[in-house]
């Protein structure tokens, strides 16, 4: 099964760039990216990014706290664009599960990314408040579990599966690491890696082998080498 590849970023130039590429068929963000990026008003900023990416999925993520606030912010939203996935996270802050909010957009029609899952239970509570034909993506943070120590593919792996039965639910790898996770995902069956600008150019060009790199890496010494002047 094919993995989609999402670029995760905010900023309006790589954007721009970004979205020629037939590699990448989708975009997320968040709030964190959309300030690195510069924005100053949060829906003005999305606006101009969706002049940009008329077609491509691209998820805005709301940043209410609590679930009343969450639905009022998820509603707009879904205005912005036919293209746009709201993105909601699985808890608020203090940690009390998003499913009034999930439950409600989604039995509005709206278009979600439950995001900052974890777990296959996290993914089972999802399962159990959606309905079977309303588009819903769940953004498994794969990389910062990793972060701690934990395997995260044995809960992608059991996310994937109870997913089986919803042809209308996408699992993605999110907060990715190195290249190789796109091969991890993969082999997984994930439907969607979201990925850094960066990585992505990385896997443009995979292929390389081992006597390239070699010497590649070598020659990178020798220049920065011979930058520093450096004598023994």
């Amino acid at each position: 099964m094919k993995t989609k590849i999402f670029c995760d970023i905010a900023d309006l130039r790589l954007i721009r760039k970004f979205n020629k590429k037939n590699i990448v068929e989708g975009f997320t963000t968040n709030p964190s990216l959309m300030r690195k990026a510069g924005a100053k008003n949060y829906k003005s900023y999305s606006k101009k990014i969706l002049k940009i990416c008329k077609h491509k999925p691209i998820s805005f993520e709301v940043f209410a706290d609590n679930q009343k606030s969450m639905i009022e912010q998820g509603i707009k939203i879904n205005t912005w664009g036919k293209n746009v996935f709201v993105k909601v996270p699985v808890v608020n802050s203090k940690n009390k599960f998003s499913g009034m909010a999930i439950k409600e957009l989604n039995k509005k029609n709206i278009k979600l990314n439950i995001t900052a899952v974890y777990t296959a239970k996290q993914t089972k509570k999802i399962l159990n408040l959606i309905n079977k034909k309303t588009k819903v993506i769940i953004s498994i943070f794969a990389g910062r579990a990793g972060d701690t120590g934990r395997d995260p593919v044995p809960e992608i792996v059991k996310s994937i599966k109870l997913a089986r039965g919803f042809g209308n639910v996408k699992i993605l790898w999110a907060s990715v690491r190195e290249p190789y996770n796109y091969l991890q995902a993969k082999s997984l069956g994930c439907h969607i890696i979201t990925i850094p600008p960066s990585i992505i150019e990385k896997i443009e060009k995979f292929g390389k082998t081992f006597n390239q790199l070699t010497k590649e890496t070598v020659n990178a010494f020798l220049i920065d080498s011979k930058k520093s002047k450096f004598k023994i």
